[in-house]
């Protein structure tokens, strides 16, 4: 009941935040702008979408060197298939479906994975932060008073994530090199809890923590730095290239902004990230590069277009050839424990 009712509201948000972003818009206009969409940057920009995969594969692969040797193919398909997730189901439940896939057909263990893929998400916070502050320290001071109010809440937003991004690496790196502190913290939830619960949480704290080693390790700390920002540059190249497809002035560097409160709408929990996706995208380019609505809103469904179906498609291809359904996917997006249990 509680999985349903959850379902209801993020299907509500969604709809809320669409209505909300075509409110008051001339659709017949958004059409006429869609029909103007310049093919052979669309087709690049689908390019270096599915480039920007092969180098979250690549990246990832050097956050699992310390849990043993993964191959390459293996590591595409479950993150592919995680990703494919993320846009099916709400609340990014790809993360935790992406972990289970992995350990299907390499000697990883889920709950250490994940660990693995939390880290990415800090390094991909880091790498869009520092972006944003190359924007910042470049731009023209008139885009700071074409939407003083936005862009003053963006430089804060910026600020806080920063801090917040920096506290996060400090913790994990602390956690391990100090894994007797998870299992002082373990112990203390483990007390409150069942038998069988408790030694659960004991065994997923253990392999949370090994997962957390890449932080220790000099070379694989400075290759996933390394990795993330042409990871990020390509992401913002198919902004840029969308973005000049429909003749919106965003520049590659502007496109760094724009990639930043996209991060934002993204973090909405809703399925495929639809609607905060487009509000955010139609926000940064009609605020700051005088956008008119119906170019920001055709430009916006076309670049969510793009950034999710193609690899949405692939992830379909690959989940049949994994046996996987929606309904086993449904079941599987809790932490990577319980879907271990559903293995044994």
């Amino acid at each position: 009941m509680r999985a349903h009712l959850r379902s209801v509201i993020v299907v509500a948000l969604a709809l809320i935040l669409l209505a909300w972003f075509l409110h008051g818009v001339n659709l017949a206009g958004v059409w006429a702008e869609l029909g103007r969409g310049r093919v052979g940057l669309l087709a690049l920009a689908i390019s270096t979408t599915l480039l920007t995969y092969a180098l979250r594969t690549i990246r990832w692969q050097y956050l699992l060197a310390g849990l043993g040797p993964t191959r390459f193919m293996n590591a595409f398909r479950a993150t592919v298939i995680g990703f494919a997730a993320n846009f099916l189901l709400p609340a990014r439940a790809g993360e935790f479906i992406r972990p289970y896939v992995l350990s299907q057909h390499e000697n990883v263990k889920a709950t250490a994975a994940f660990a693995t893929v939390v880290l990415e998400r800090v390094f991909d916070m880091a790498a869009v932060l520092v972006l944003f502050a190359v924007f910042l320290l470049t731009a023209d001071p008139a885009l700071a008073r074409s939407a003083p109010g936005v862009f003053r809440a963006v430089q804060v937003g910026g600020l806080t994530a920063a801090g917040g991004t920096l506290a996060l690496l400090v913790g994990f790196f602390v956690l391990a090199g100090h894994p007797e502190a998870i299992g002082r913290i373990s112990a203390a939830v483990e007390r409150r809890l069942p038998a069988r619960l408790a030694k659960s949480v004991e065994g997923l704290a253990q392999t949370f923590v090994v997962g957390l080693g890449a932080v220790r390790r000099p070379k694989q700390w400075l290759m996933v730095s390394a990795l993330s920002f042409p990871l990020w540059l390509s992401i913002a190249c198919g902004i840029w290239l969308v973005s000049r497809a429909f003749a919106v002035d965003v520049g590659y560097v502007g496109s760094f902004l724009v990639m930043t409160l996209l991060v934002v709408g993204v973090a909405v929990p809703t399925p495929g990230a639809i609607g905060g996706f487009h509000e955010f995208y139609r926000i940064a380019v009609t605020s700051f590069f005088h956008a008119s609505t119906e170019k920001a809103v055709g430009a916006a469904i076309v670049l969510h277009a793009i950034s999710f179906v193609p690899v949405t498609l692939v992830g379909l291809a690959f989940m049949v050839g994994e046996g996987l359904t929606l309904g086993r996917m449904r079941r599987l997006a809790t932490p990577p424990g319980a879907a271990e249990e559903e293995t044994r």
